[in-house]
This record gives C-alpha cells, sequence and structure tokens, in this order.
C-alpha cells in the first residue's frame, strides 16, 4: 500500500507568524505588497467578469480586500495554518474567486494548497496569485554565501529557495487549472548598504524562518564581510546596492465546457511548412 503525499517542512510557520506580527507592530514596510495589490486589482479588471464569492488566502493585512472592492461582492480572508495538513477548511465549489497576494512563496505544501483551491472553485472559477520567486534576493544569497565560505568554512541556509517560472507553471497543470497563465514582473529596489536592505526586511517580515536555519548568532565579521562583498559585486555608480524582488504572477481556470479548447492534433488546415512558406490554405 503506498503511502499518502507528505511534504518536507522547509519552513517555520510559526516563526513567520511571529515575525509578522512584530513587523506589523513596530511599523511593517508595504511597499512591495502595495505594488501586488494595485497590479492584481488592475488584472482582474481586465478579466471583464463580476464575481461574487471570493477567499483571499494567506495575503499579509487587509489592503486586498479593500482594493478589490467592487469587483468581488464578498471576499474572505483565510489564513494558512501554522499546522498544514489541517487544511484551508474552504468547501468544495463553493468559490468563483481565488486571489493571495504574496501570502503562497512560504507554505511548505505548495501543490496542496493549489489542490484545495481548485476543488474549492466552482466551474469556471478564477485564481489569481503572486508569490516572490526565482532570483528573489539573489545577490543578498549570493553574497551570504561568499562571506560564510571564506570566514567560516561553510554556508549556512539564510534565504528561503524560490519556485521559478516553470515550476508554477507546472504546478498549475498538475493541480488540474485550465488556460494556466504565468509571468513575472522583476522589481528591484536600490539601498545605501545591505544594513539597509536587512532592516526592510524585518520590516516586512521576511527574515530567516527556514527550519534548517542556523540557531547560534550571525559573527559580526561575516556581517561586515557580506555587506563588502554586496557593494563590490551589486552596487551602482553612485554606490548605491540593488535588491532583486521577483513576483511571480500565475491565474488558472477550473474547467468549464464553455472554455476554448486546444486544437485536436490533425485538426489543423494548414501544414506549418505551408504557413512557414506563406501558402494560404
Amino acid at each position: 500500500m503506498s503511502q499518502p503525499h507528505t511534504a518536507p517542512i522547509l519552513f517555520d510557520r510559526t516563526l513567520l507568524r511571529a515575525r509578522q506580527a512584530r513587523a506589523l507592530k513596530r511599523g511593517a514596510e508595504t511597499f512591495l505588497l502595495n505594488r501586488v495589490v494595485e497590479d492584481m486589482s488592475d488584472r482582474l479588471q481586465a478579466v471583464l467578469r463580476q464575481f461574487s464569492q471570493g477567499a483571499d488566502i494567506g495575503t499579509p493585512g487587509y489592503g486586498l480586500a479593500d482594493a478589490l472592492q467592487g469587483q468581488v461582492a464578498t471576499l474572505r480572508h483565510v489564513d494558512i495554518p501554522d499546522d498544514e495538513s489541517l487544511g484551508l477548511g474552504l468547501a468544495p465549489a463553493s468559490l468563483d474567486l481565488a486571489v493571495s497576494a504574496l501570502g503562497l512563496h512560504l507554505v511548505n505544501d505548495l501543490p496542496g494548497v493549489m489542490a484545495q483551491l481548485r476543488r474549492a472553485l466552482k466551474p469556471d472559477g478564477f485564481l489569481i496569485a503572486a508569490l516572490l520567486g526565482g532570483d528573489t534576493l539573489t545577490e543578498l544569497r549570493q553574497s551570504f554565501a561568499a562571506a560564510e565560505a571564506e570566514l567560516e568554512g561553510g554556508i549556512s541556509p539564510r534565504v528561503a529557495p524560490m519556485a521559478d517560472l516553470r515550476d508554477v507553471g507546472a504546478l498549475l497543470q498538475r493541480a488540474g487549472f485550465a488556460l494556466p497563465v504565468t509571468d513575472v514582473d522583476n522589481v528591484v529596489v536600490r539601498y545605501d548598504s545591505a544594513f539597509a536592505l536587512m532592516q526592510d526586511l524585518r520590516r516586512m517580515g521576511a527574515t530567516n524562518v527556514l527550519v534548517e536555519r542556523r540557531r547560534t548568532p550571525l559573527r559580526r565579521a561575516t556581517l561586515l564581510r557580506m555587506a563588502q562583498i554586496y557593494a563590490e559585486r551589486f552596487a551602482d555608480p553612485d554606490g548605491r546596492i540593488r535588491a532583486t524582488f521577483d513576483i511571480i504572477w500565475l491565474s488558472g481556470w477550473a474547467p468549464h465546457e464553455s472554455q476554448q479548447k486546444p486544437l485536436k492534433p490533425g485538426s489543423a488546415k494548414a501544414s506549418l511548412a505551408d504557413a512557414v512558406r506563406g501558402v494560404k490554405p
């Protein structure tokens, strides 16, 4: 008898919740989230449909609900539990819209969450989400790795592994979504120093929550060397450093008979060779 699928536990979600609460208390930095929320509102307006029952999955704060007023009649906020095996508590075929803004990239079982959202959507229901992925914080990752290899003889996990565009597209198809679409918004933010970037990450509640993170305090010498390497490798001529955030957008529909279908193999009226030569059918 085969064993049920169990996702590896990469992220300490209890710690994540505590870090996000601390950031909110100290004055959260929301420039990235604000950008995503505004973009999501624009993308939903382009869908040209009025939604009635929606769920916001794991978006920090309540800015998304405010931004989508008028585009969905009811939008309830659904937290992702620290124990993800408990599920999202969404009834089958109960939604016609599921959204998430920067709430899914630190989920341990993203395939499981996507499958739950697919089941929760009514036929022709719509999913749209944005999550950090790809080369997000690649400069910080590389600088830490170089400093630790030089001074400590090894590298510890400090920046979370991120899904890439191909992974996310395959995930949509695997979960059973029709007409899947993915794209990347590459955002480059400039800072005076690596320390200013790290301060912003703390105010985003986005510091290290990896289960396998090193528990001992970061050595001052390593931190200073990291900042030096960052400035050497990733600074602009004016001395300010660059930090990359890759926002992966994904969308898909719960299958419905009214949707476009790909042509059956062999049903084309002209061959590819004729098309290349400019021959009309």
